[in-house]
């Protein structure tokens, strides 16, 4: 497999890219829904709502923190994860200057 030769793309670029790849598994958008219904989750918690074992839950955790999709604190013996909101309005951005573009540039 080729190298990704991230270094030729913007800081933006390369950081939507990671947001997306992190995004782009069904069990991380089923976790990402999780927090955004009960505003904050312990990961014992994500574990009963996922058809998953727990370290595969903690592996797609991991992946969405190193993204920046959500952030944790620890509390006693656990971790309490939440959705970031600094990621999110990242993608919001984003996605809001394709549709203005969209909108604009009605070519197909």
């Amino acid at each position: 497999m080729g190298a990704t030769k991230t270094e030729h793309f913007t800081e933006s670029q390369n950081q939507i890219a990671t947001i997306a790849k992190a995004l782009g598994h069904p069990a991380r958008i089923a976790i990402v829904e999780h927090l955004m219904k009960v505003n904050q989750c312990i990961c014992g918690d994500i574990v009963n709502e996922l058809p998953l074992a727990q370290p595969t839950v903690s592996q797609h955790l991991k992946e969405l923190k190193n993204a920046g999709i959500i952030k944790g604190s620890i509390e006693g013996n656990t971790i309490c994860y939440c959705i970031d909101e600094k990621t999110i309005e990242i993608l919001n951005n984003y996605f809001s200057k394709i549709i203005q573009n969209v909108s604009a540039n009605k070519c197909c």
